[in-house]
């Protein structure tokens, strides 16, 4: 006999502190979250230094996380401290559809002021040996020698976007985040970081005797799996404009007005919603039935989904789920039949039941997280 979704599902906490706590047995990552949840502490390293502490300080560098609607640019350096390895010195956000490319936002942040010998960029998609990147998400194309020519920084390296979250996220001490399911802690051990925004992004942290390794994959590229009827016709929907329906078909922005329209269309109606935020914001306040039913399927595809990948990639550690929808619709993905599905796994539910499944804020994550990865990178 099925359990109710509300008995499968533990009571979220009031957010508290969110601090990164180490990725490596020698080191940590403190940063601020931007945007926390209405009420929220956060522990952050991200003021501007004191100028005699500067003095000596490590050479600055820059961090940017690239998303599909946003670009988000941080100017850091190493403290030189063990606790708070990365301090964030200047911070902005820029809207990608306000500009022509990655170079024009780097410039515009730099100013006229020095170039600084590094820049390490975090974005969605593959970043190629060649210094490319292979994405479906980001607006403009992104090279590290174009940049490098266009800005003026020698040196500009290029990482996955949830490669860099997962540097950062994967030991946030998550007291003060919505913990959906699991227990409060899990032993040390591989921890799943997924984030649905424009597209749907996840990596892996592994901790080794030697430190922790981050595994970048392109899961929201693996084939949707559909669980009952009505996903199945949305599904078979989807394919009458592509041949591959992918995950983030459904579990991204896009992917919500995929689901949508689809729902809308098996029922014969006109869509009258165009954007997620749209959809959302109908369904949340129930004003559009059909958006209030494509945020049901959403919720319910994503359990499955992250169910799967914690069973893929082992995630005893735990899954941190960090995109840009879920901020929006906590409450909702907390009552939806997200952990009903997430457990529905067969004679594997019990040890799903012992992983914990958290939500935290994206914020600055994916700018500390590719800084940490940097340093880590040129500490080997």
């Amino acid at each position: 006999m099925k359990a109710s979704v509300a008995a499968q599902q533990r009571k979220c906490h009031e957010p508290v502190d969110i601090v990164v706590n180490p990725v490596t047995d020698s080191a940590s990552i403190t940063g601020h979250l931007a945007g926390p949840p209405a009420g929220a502490r956060v522990t952050a390293a991200s003021h501007p230094a004191p100028a005699h502490v500067l003095s000596n300080a490590a050479p600055s560098f820059i961090a940017a996380d690239v998303g599909g609607t946003h670009v988000r640019v941080a100017r850091v350096q190493a403290s030189g401290d063990d606790a708070h390895p990365v301090r964030v010195l200047d911070y902005r956000k820029y809207r990608n559809a306000d500009h022509a490319g990655l170079a024009a936002i780097l410039s515009d942040f730099l100013g006229d002021g020095p170039r600084p010998a590094h820049c390490v960029v975090a974005t969605a998609g593959y970043a190629r040996e060649d210094g490319t990147v292979i994405t479906a998400n980001v607006p403009w194309p992104l090279s590290a020698r174009l940049i490098e020519a266009e800005v003026g920084v020698p040196h500009v390296h290029i990482v996955n976007d949830f490669e860099a979250v997962a540097h950062a996220a994967a030991q946030v001490d998550a007291s003060g985040v919505l913990q959906l399911c699991g227990p409060a802690s899990a032993p040390r051990g591989p921890t799943l970081v997924v984030g649905p925004g424009t597209g749907l992004g996840a990596a892996v942290w592994i901790p080794t005797p030697h430190g922790a390794v981050v595994l970048a994959t392109e899961a929201g590229q693996a084939s949707l799996a559909a669980s009952d009827a009505l996903e199945m016709a949305i599904v078979r929907h989807m394919l009458r404009d592509r041949a591959h329906v992918s995950v983030e078909h459904a579990l991204s922005g896009p992917g919500l007005i995929n689901l949508y329209t689809a729902l809308c269309a098996l029922e014969g109606t006109a869509p009258r919603l165009a954007t997620p935020d749209a959809v959302t914001a109908a369904a949340m306040t129930g004003s559009d039935p059909h958006a209030r039913r494509a945020l049901d399927v959403f919720c319910g595809l994503l359990g499955s989904t992250i169910g799967d990948m914690a069973l893929l990639y082992g995630a005893h550690g735990g899954v941190y789920l960090a995109g840009g929808i879920l901020p929006q619709i906590r409450d909702f993905l907390r009552d939806s039949s997200f952990v009903a599905r997430y457990l529905n796994k067969g004679p594997m539910s019990e040890a799903l039941r012992q992983i914990p499944v958290k939500v935290v804020e994206h914020g600055q994550l994916g700018v500390i997280g590719a800084a940490s990865w940097y340093l880590g990178r040129n500490a080997r």
